[in-house]
């Protein structure tokens, strides 16, 4: 491995290396690092920028944060708490680590060094407001009903809540729904959210796409609900097949937390046009699966697990999946070795796709990987997830004593460590024509630096 990662020592820990991706971003970035170097930091005009970018979409009434940050009025009693979130990059909860792997996603909310600089200073000077004239027109948002993705083609709803008593052990509850589909259909994007309060109680919410009961009941893996998840939009010309009958299988982990809930999801769905067949076939699969964990108390334990690709792929999206045991994750990958030539044993080149060197339980982040930059992979390369569990007193996210041993298992409680890869196959002519054109677009960005 080309990365080591130690328990967790508090939020100065976590690196701020950042490089600001992004038009919107980049400009914020730039004011932000000329507001924090003159010294002259105000709300309206330095840091209300920041906040509508990244923090008020979740940060704004209604929506799951705990607190608005709309307005001055807002935030200015929270002042102190949003410079230690920030500075520890616990907010925006986006735990990729800035030092290691690919750094350009589609829809990051992380900050720049600049822009965490720029909230500091702020916070440090007594927070003032500054000229109300300085003060951006509000961010117009998509209200609560709506979706990330956009208008879904088809939404498909748990027929009624699950009621999810206030107290007692995890729930695991399966819900099957006939979305009533007559033909086959494609899916472009995917976006599952809870309606109401559920959101509190669901650790996550898988859905199974059954396609025939009496051959495979459990089905195959479809979309994921967690906290922090949005939807899945695929690249162009990829989507996913529905066959005609075929049905969903809610599978809900729930997590009671001192109050009775009613637990509801649903599903949108965005179809492919009529009669037309996307050329790549986009699934999610786990990767890495360390199904025997063995984790002694008191001690950060390491394991690692492995995929190989029988086929040349394209990775799309990266998420760390674990329990609150999970300390960090890194995925690398293994290239074969093609030269008949070769006496050196092992893989012929290695590369770290991502870490996420500070694993948050509260978040199952996705990272989707910008067009360019998304992991291009030749068939037999080997997807190697290194993982480190935290059981020990530094772990904040721990329900047991640290002192106990943990081993495998469903609850959030158990431990659980594997990669989720969103990916496509490739057949060779189109995988070699990919190389090509990245190498091209490579070379031309060389020589136009």
């Amino acid at each position: 491995m080309v990365t080591t990662w130690k328990p967790r020592i508090g939020a100065v820990g976590v690196s701020l290396a950042f490089v600001a991706l992004g038009a919107a971003g980049t400009r914020t970035a730039v004011h932000a690092q000329s507001a924090a170097s003159t010294g002259q930091v105000t709300f309206t005009k330095d840091v209300a920028p920041i906040l509508q970018r990244a923090c008020q979409n979740c940060h704004r009434p209604g929506s799951i944060a705990p607190m608005s940050l709309l307005t001055y009025e807002d935030a200015r009693p929270w002042a102190r708490s949003i410079k230690v979130k920030v500075t520890g990059r616990e907010m925006p909860p986006w735990f990729i680590d800035k030092n290691i792997g690919i750094q350009k996603f589609k829809n990051d909310p992380s900050l720049s060094d600049a822009e965490i600089a720029t909230i500091a200073k702020w916070v440090d000077n007594g927070a003032p407001m500054g000229n109300p004239a300085d003060m951006p027109a509000p961010k117009q948002f998509a209200d609560n009903d709506k979706w990330a993705m956009g208008t879904p083609d088809v939404i498909i709803k748990m027929p009624k809540p699950y009621k999810l008593a206030a107290t007692g052990p995890d729930n695991f509850v399966d819900v099957m729904v006939d979305p009533g589909f007559k033909e086959d259909v494609y899916v472009t994007a995917i976006e599952t959210k809870p309606i109401g309060e559920g959101f509190r109680v669901i650790h996550h919410a898988t859905t199974q796409m059954v396609e025939d009961a009496d051959a495979d009941p459990t089905g195959i893996f479809f979309n994921e609900y967690a906290i922090g998840k949005e939807a899945d939009i695929f690249p162009p010309n990829a989507g996913r097949l529905i066959k005609a009958g075929s049905k969903i299988i809610w599978n809900l982990h729930l997590h009671p937390n001192g109050e009775a809930t009613d637990v509801q999801l649903e599903m949108g769905l965005k179809l492919a046009p009529k009669g037309m067949t996307p050329k790549y076939i986009e699934f999610t699969q786990h990767m890495g699966d360390m199904a025997d964990l063995d984790l002694p108390g008191g001690q950060v334990t390491r394991t690692d697990g492995y995929f190989r690709l029988p086929k040349p792929a394209l990775i799309t999206a990266f998420q760390p999946h674990m329990h609150a045991v999970g300390g960090a994750m890194c995925v690398e990958a293994l290239y074969p070795d093609v030269r008949a030539d070769s006496a050196r044993p092992g893989a012929a080149r290695t590369q770290t796709l991502n870490c996420v060197s500070h694993f948050n339980f509260g978040w199952s982040t996705t990272y989707p990987y910008a067009d360019d930059v998304a992991p291009l992979l030749p068939a037999g390369t080997v997807i190697h997830v290194t993982a480190w569990s935290d059981n020990s007193p530094a772990n904040k996210f721990l329900e047991t004593d640290p002192r106990n041993w943990i081993g495998s298992g469903q609850r959030t409680v158990d431990g659980m460590s594997f990669a989720w890869m969103s990916l496509f196959y490739l057949d060779e002519a189109d995988f070699q024509q990919r190389v090509k054109e990245r190498q091209a677009a490579a070379g031309s960005t060389t020589q136009n630096q």
